[in-house]
Parts: C-alpha cells; sequence; structure tokens
C-alpha cells in the first residue's frame, strides 16, 4: 500500500513539474496566435515607413474613381500595412518584440492638427511595452486616422505636391533605416514626382516628372525606350548606399492618353532605385484594397 501511494505521489509531481516547464516555455513563444493571420514566426526586427502622396492626385473632384476614390484606396492600403505589421508582432517571441511603423508627409503640414495625428500613427513596441491590446489598436488607428489625414488634405484643397524626390536625398537615411531591422518603405503615390520647389534638371535627369514632361519627352510612340536608354533619361539620383532599405511603391496611375505611360513611369522608378542600391523594391499600378493585400502582406511578411 504504501509503494502503491509514492507511485501516485510521484506521479502527481511528475505531472506538475512537466505542465510548470511547459507554460514557462510557452512564454518564450509569441505573444499570442494571431487571429487572422497564421504565420511561421519571423523574429526580425520590422522598421516600416509609409511615404504619403498627398497631392492633388487624392483629389476626388480632379480624378474621381467611379469604383473607389483613390484616397480611399491609399487608406485601404494603409490598413493592410498595419494589418501585416500586427501580425508579424503578434506572431514574435515576446523578448525579441522591437518593431516600428510610422507615416512620413514631406513636406512637413503646417497644420499642427495633422501634425499631432501623424504622432499618433507613429507605433514602436517592445518588449517592455508590448500588450496583445495595444498592437491590435495599430491597425485601428491606421484606419481611422490616416481617412481623417486624407479628408483634411482634401477640405484644404491646397495641393503643394510631394516631394519625393527630396525625401529620398535629404531624410530617408535619418528617418527610414535603423542598424538592425528589416527596414521597408511604402510609397503611395500615382507614380508621378513634382514639388514646385524643386524643379531641378540636368541635362535629361530631373527630379520631377509630369504627363506634360512625358509628352514632351517624346515618349508616346514606340520608340520611346530606345531614347529613354540612349539619352540617359530619368531622375536625378537623390542618394546612393540604400541597400538596407526595401521600397514598395503603390497607386501608379498613369494618364490613359499614352499607352506606353505606365511602361514609362516604371523605367523612371526602377532606374532611380537602382541606382540608389535599392535591391528589393516593387511597382505596382493603383487597384482596389482588396485586390492589394495579398500583393502587401506578401512584400512585408516575406523572410
Amino acid at each position: 500500500m504504501k509503494k502503491y501511494f509514492c507511485a501516485i505521489l510521484l506521479s502527481i509531481l511528475t505531472s506538475t513539474f512537466l505542465n510548470s516547464c511547459k507554460e514557462d516555455s510557452n512564454q518564450e513563444k509569441s505573444i499570442h496566435d494571431h487571429e487572422i493571420l497564421k504565420l511561421s514566426p519571423n523574429q526580425e526586427n520590422l522598421n516600416i515607413s509609409v511615404l504619403l502622396d498627398l497631392s492633388d492626385r487624392i483629389n476626388p473632384k480632379k480624378y474621381p474613381s467611379p469604383a473607389m476614390e483613390f484616397y480611399l484606396r491609399d487608406v485601404g492600403y494603409l490598413k493592410s500595412i498595419a494589418k501585416s505589421f500586427e501580425a508579424h508582432v503578434m506572431n514574435k517571441k515576446v523578448i525579441r518584440i522591437n518593431d516600428k511603423i510610422q507615416v512620413f508627409i514631406d513636406p512637413e503640414p503646417f497644420d499642427n492638427t495633422l501634425n499631432k495625428k501623424l504622432s499618433i500613427l507613429k507605433i514602436s513596441f517592445n518588449k517592455d511595452n508590448v500588450t496583445k491590446e495595444k498592437i491590435l489598436k495599430t491597425c485601428e488607428k491606421y484606419d481611422s486616422i490616416s481617412k481623417l489625414i486624407y479628408e483634411a488634405a482634401i477640405k484644404d484643397d491646397h495641393y503643394v505636391g510631394s516631394d519625393t524626390w527630396r525625401f529620398f536625398k535629404n531624410k530617408v537615411k535619418d528617418y527610414c533605416i535603423e542598424d538592425g531591422s528589416r527596414n521597408i518603405l511604402v510609397v503611395l503615390t500615382d507614380g508621378y514626382m513634382f514639388h514646385k520647389n524643386t524643379r531641378i534638371k540636368e541635362d535629361n535627369r530631373t527630379a520631377y516628372l509630369t504627363p506634360q514632361d512625358v509628352e514632351n519627352f517624346g515618349f508616346n510612340s514606340t520608340g520611346w525606350k530606345e531614347k529613354f536608354d540612349q539619352q540617359d533619361f530619368g531622375f536625378i539620383k537623390a542618394n546612393e548606399e540604400l541597400s538596407n532599405l526595401e521600397v514598395l511603391v503603390l497607386g501608379i496611375n498613369p494618364s490613359y492618353k499614352n499607352p506606353y505611360e505606365e511602361d514609362v513611369i516604371r523605367a523612371y522608378w526602377n532606374k532611380w532605385l537602382e541606382e540608389m542600391g535599392v535591391k528589393n523594391f516593387e511597382i505596382k499600378q493603383a487597384d482596389l484594397p482588396s485586390n492589394m493585400e495579398k500583393i502587401i502582406r506578401e512584400f512585408i511578411l516575406s523572410e
């Protein structure tokens, strides 16, 4: 009887010990499996930046889109970006979490209210401040606040353009690249580039590109690519050694008066990013957010 009692006691103690070890081990796993996306754990630190082009491309009166207004497509893209960021953080080991997401407008808005909204979208998680509840508010913030930002820009109706070229020249290294992180910059733009204070031209290289420029440069016939290559057209190189930056360009929206316009825009961006040393980049045409979600997710969550 004594031997039988000892055997039962030993069994209970062993079971308790194993369960305790299992609970300790679980603390080393991800904070919580994401309810929406089930991923294999990727322990890289993500540093995601988004650059918004708030030029008149988002004006629903000037560029109406019956399927979905372009500014609402941007809002949908931002939501997908935030959703992928959430999924990444939720699937990391807590001790490894050191991930960031932020939004930029260039030039910076004079509206202090708008700047406060942008500051809310600057979100950083580490092992000391992360909770499941905080993570799952990221997508909610990016959905609601980004919509307010676009609506404010449209209501203001004072489109000065987006200084994308100067952002790459003066800010991208300081703002978007951190050692020890996978650095991703998502640019929401129609693919054209223009700001009133950055009309720089060096031979056939420019810091801008508009539909009028595409026409004036003669890129509206089958021989446009030979001319582009032989006469060295393209954007002026704004920076160099950006090998630690990945770029996803979303929203390309060419003028369909010229059947070659999208190809021209892509040639400009491809050449520009390659010359600046960006090794991983994709350039995607404007589409409904439901169609773009998979592309965004795969770009951000690829290992």
